[in-house]
């Protein structure tokens, strides 16, 4: 009686770890891709301080999404971009009797890459979802726009009498950083439609940050809204998935 007791015992204690690897986490191979377009307001980090207004612009791209992995409540999958956003700076000139203005837009195309776990419906219903990863970027148009009366030769007239950023072209045209957020989705038979809301946090500078350079701090840091609407190119069978 407790050999076969014990037998069993075994064989349930191997057969466990298979049972609960079932219940906790079940594979997925969902592969999806679509579009997407929103809106962003920069504000520059530079130091010495420059003060600013948001700027807006405008942002659109593609999107490529892979479900992986479905870990207890959580649906795990890796989400990878390749946009367009048009950033950059508004400065706040604030000097009596001076009615400068400018501008400068600084168009990039940007790749983030996102691990992303959601809660709630993979099929038919909504969702909520949290991601972040690392977002790579290259400046590759610049405009200056300045207003039709100009100051900007004189330093006086600024806040800080900071005036070195008027006619230097961006020197790292490379960016990288740190990028996350959260949103919603909602899926249906004919896809998925997500909003979502993000910061950039560049780790990088637009200007040269030497000892010698006019600037120690020259970086992008936006807040992004993006609409985004994909279709399935493969999907995970099973009456399972909800």
């Amino acid at each position: 009686m407790r050999c076969p007791s014990f037998l069993a015992m075994l064989l349930l204690a191997a057969a466990l770890p298979q049972t609960v690897g079932a219940q906790v986490g079940q594979a997925r191979h969902d592969l999806a891709i679509g579009v997407n377009g929103g809106f962003l307001i920069n504000k520059m980090s530079f130091q010495p301080t420059i003060k600013q207004n948001w700027k807006g612009g405008e942002t659109f791209g593609i999107t490529f999404r892979y479900t992986c992995e479905k870990y207890f409540a959580a649906i795990c999958a890796i989400t990878a971009e390749i946009d367009y956003a048009n950033m950059g700076w508004t400065e706040l000139i604030e000097v009596e009797n001076i009615n400068d203005t400018y501008r400068r837009d600084m168009r990039y195309i940007q790749m983030p890459i996102f691990a992303r776990l959601g809660w709630g419906r993979e099929r038919k219903g909504g969702q909520f979802f949290l991601q972040a990863g690392p977002q790579l970027g290259y400046c590759f148009s610049e405009t200056e726009h300045y207003s039709e009366e100009w100051h900007g030769d004189q330093s006086w007239y600024r806040p800080n009498g900071v005036i070195q950023q008027y006619g230097k072209s961006v020197e790292n045209k490379f960016e990288y950083g740190i990028a996350g957020g959260a949103g919603v989705e909602w899926s249906g038979k004919f896809g998925h439609l997500m909003l979502d809301a993000r910061y950039f946090f560049a780790l990088s500078d637009v200007f040269k940050n030497g000892k010698k350079d006019d600037f120690g701090r020259s970086a992008n840091g936006p807040i992004m809204v993006r609409l985004t609407y994909l279709i399935n190119l493969k999907k995970t069978k099973g009456d399972h998935i909800k």
